[in-house]
């Protein structure tokens, strides 16, 4: 497979991902988020659990 058969596939992928504005219906942006921060907060709490003087 040569380079310019490669990147006329990805333009053309590119464009039909385009049409349907990138988003998947079953991602929620406040679930994402949500669980984003929760993760780091975890991670947070843990950190300092484990930083502590003694």
């Amino acid at each position: 497979m040569s380079f310019p058969s490669t990147a006329a596939q990805m333009v053309t992928l590119a464009a039909e991902g385009g049409e349907h504005g990138g988003n998947h219906e079953s991602l929620s942006p406040y679930l994402t988020g949500g669980g984003a921060l929760f993760a780091l907060l975890l991670l947070l709490w843990i950190t300092t659990r484990f930083n502590r003087d003694r």
